[in-house]
């Protein structure tokens, strides 16, 4: 088994997987990947954040509608449900926030802003940073995960990315790299498992004896 087989076996889903999301160019899955990279954003860790969006979503706070209709209360419930008790209160603001934000300028639908970005990718990234709670690492999260679906963004390897696959000895340059996966959900699939072997050592180590 080579070291690209090895990192995709044993680190190769998604974040947006690992929530319990369909990933799809539809207005749904993409919404609930905002929500994730929202979660993800902040400084806990990504089981933790991961654990919340499937509480959310479970309750039912699947679309930007239910998220806004839902009472800052019951969001704030979610999010301990799933442990997220550091940040519950802020992230249960900002995510009705940024719901709200969404269905008033996009129709509830991030296609339009996709659409509006106009296959810009600094602007895409200025429309993001819009949401409550999305800063460039929030940004980089969405576009990581959303390349699968989203072919204008692809590749996205952003410095995180690119640690992960130095630590693993594979090209950490992002041509090399993105030739390696051959496809925009495998490249996700790849940035997510790079980005989980760049914080841990024991991790990448055991990728690079597999891939001997």
């Amino acid at each position: 088994m080579g070291t690209l087989e090895a990192l995709l076996d044993r680190y190769g889903q998604t974040y947006a997987e690992e929530a319990g999301i369909r990933m799809a160019d539809r207005p749904m899955p993409l919404y609930q990947l905002l929500v994730l990279s929202t979660l993800l954003s902040a400084r806990i860790s990504s089981g933790v954040a991961v654990a919340a969006a499937r509480e959310l979503f479970a309750a039912g706070f699947r679309t930007p509608k239910a998220m806004a209709a839902a009472s800052w209360q019951q969001r704030v419930d979610a999010l301990g449900r799933g442990h997220y008790r550091r940040y519950d209160e802020r992230t249960a603001t900002m995510l009705g926030d940024g719901a709200e934000l969404l269905l008033d300028r996009w129709k509830g639908d991030l296609r339009r802003l996709r659409e509006e970005a106009g296959g810009d990718e600094r602007r895409l990234r200025e429309l993001l940073a819009e949401f409550p709670g999305i800063g460039p690492a929030g940004t980089d999260i969405f576009l990581r995960e959303v390349q699968g679906v989203w072919p204008q963004v692809a590749p996205h390897l952003d410095d995180r990315v690119l640690e992960g696959a130095r630590a693993v000895g594979l090209p950490h340059r992002e041509g090399p790299l993105a030739g390696l996966a051959g496809s925009g959900p495998k490249l996700a699939r790849l940035s997510a498992a790079l980005v989980r072997v760049s914080r841990s050592k024991k991790s990448a180590a055991e990728v690079k004896a597999a891939g001997r």
